[in-house]
């Protein structure tokens, strides 16, 4: 039986200490159903979401299907062109209108009663209506599907909220904000989804896909047998030429840094070349192009390694090819995916051909790599049943005496962090999973507090 969720217990799941050396976390918040309850409730129906890229709705009337936690919605484009996003339930019987993932559609049709609705959500018919002896009351109801809370956009990317009280997007951001801009500015036409997104399930809790895009220490464990295949098409000379864009007193290592909010970055400087060659790099005229509009740092920035986190579903990793990726909770050991291969509009053909390539060997829920995490996540969620193996104590890399004294490289890209950190490339900071499990535990508080708990 499954113990009702109180502020104390709450409280007692994370064990948040670091000037003491500590940071401990409960295996049962990746497996209680009332922990999982809370988690739609207050965080993937209480705050910012990630839902899609201006770009995959360019004309009026395309639009895409979604879940927002529990509900289903439309992102859409109106006749004028607007952005919008409402509830994918009809106003008569509560029925999915729009069963389709994307398309264009100027009206939608309810299917069982055959209400139609406009691409900007508006009521337009109400099947036999002459006929319906309605009340003159039904005239004076708002009949349009309902829109979502709060909707706004940053750069291309569309966020939106169930929850009326949130802050802005812009605040919600904070500093994550230079980041998505290392994104959207290596095409001066923005971003875009290459054809052939992929959504699978994993039998394993939504945070370890969280924690794992925040997690370089598991790189050469996990992932021993992708390397081996590098290695060997290094060997064959099958890999991309050395080459190396830092400066020769810039050390190579691996880093981090908290960025409030619950959004964290991983990045890595690596001058080997041929195993960490980048698509970009493969586009010079693009690269020069990119650094006479934003400047030689953002520049240096997109050429490495690096690895965003959006608190709560949204991850970027931009490395061999570029990922973004989103999970959506379905159970507390099951969660579904959303993988797409982002890519600047407009590059060249041999560098989309190298990110394509690498996007299959790599991030493809059947490639080299993806399969791996896969595989791990049911390991954990399976040895997670072990509640009396007591605190799980997977974050405390970092918590000790630091190689440098202060952050490295924030000044470059004008950051303020809430925590960095910087090490050897084998270093695999823990500290940045910190900041996630904070937001996590602030909104969970907020929502006890909202249903009445002290």
């Amino acid at each position: 039986m499954h113990r009702v969720v109180t502020p104390e217990r709450l409280a007692a799941l994370v064990d948040d200490r670091p000037a003491d050396g500590v940071f401990a976390v409960s295996r049962e918040v990746f497996t209680d159903p009332e922990l999982f309850a809370l988690e739609m409730a207050h965080v993937f129906e209480g705050t910012w979401l990630f839902l899609g890229l201006e770009s995959q709705i360019p004309r009026p009337h395309d639009f895409v299907t979604l879940h927002m936690g529990r509900q289903p919605v439309v992102l859409s484009r109106d006749a004028d062109g607007r952005i919008r996003c409402f509830y994918n339930s009809c106003r008569h019987r509560g029925a999915m209108v729009v069963p389709w993932r994307s398309g264009n559609q100027r009206v939608h049709v309810c299917r069982y009663h055959g209400w139609t609705f406009d691409s900007g959500g508006r009521n337009v018919a109400v099947a036999q209506a002459r006929d319906g002896q309605y009340h003159a009351a039904f005239d004076r109801t708002d009949h349009d599907l309902v829109p979502i809370a709060q909707l706004e956009s940053y750069r291309g990317f569309v966020f939106g909220s169930l929850n009326p009280e949130v802050p802005t997007l812009a605040e919600h951001l904070g500093q994550a904000r230079k980041f998505l801009d290392l994104v959207a500015d290596q095409s001066p036409h923005g971003v875009e989804y290459l054809p052939g997104s992929m959504h699978y399930t994993f039998d394993g809790n939504w945070k370890l896909q969280l924690e794992n895009g925040l997690d370089y220490y598991h790189f050469s464990s996990t992932h021993s047998a992708y390397m081996d295949v590098l290695q060997q098409r290094v060997q064959a000379g099958a890999a991309p030429a050395p080459v190396s864009h830092e400066a020769p007193e810039v050390p190579e290592g691996a880093g981090s840094w908290s960025l409030g909010n619950g959004h964290a970055m991983m990045y890595a400087i690596r001058k080997q070349g041929r195993v960490h060659a980048r698509p970009l790099a493969k586009d010079p005229g693009a690269v020069d192009e990119i650094r006479a509009r934003v400047g030689e740092d953002d520049t240096r920035w997109m050429l490495r390694q690096r690895n965003l986190t959006i608190f709560p579903n949204l991850q970027i990793v931009d490395i061999s090819s570029q990922q973004l990726r989103t999970w959506r909770p379905l159970a507390p050991g099951r969660t579904e995916m959303t993988s797409h291969c982002l890519a600047p509009v407009g590059e060249g053909a041999q560098a989309r051909a190298m990110r394509i390539r690498n996007y299959e060997d790599f991030f493809n829920p059947a490639g080299l790599a993806s399969s791996d995490d896969h595989l791990m996540y049911e390991y954990l969620q399976s040895g997670y049943q072990a509640v009396a193996a007591g605190e799980l104590q997977g974050y405390a890399r970092g918590l000790g005496t630091g190689v440098v004294a202060q952050d490295p490289f924030g000044a470059e890209l004008g950051l303020s962090p809430a925590g960095w950190a910087w090490g050897p490339v084998s270093f695999g900071d823990e500290t940045c999973l910190h900041g996630p499990y904070r937001e996590w535990m602030r909104l969970l508080r907020r929502g006890l507090k909202r249903e009445g708990h002290a």
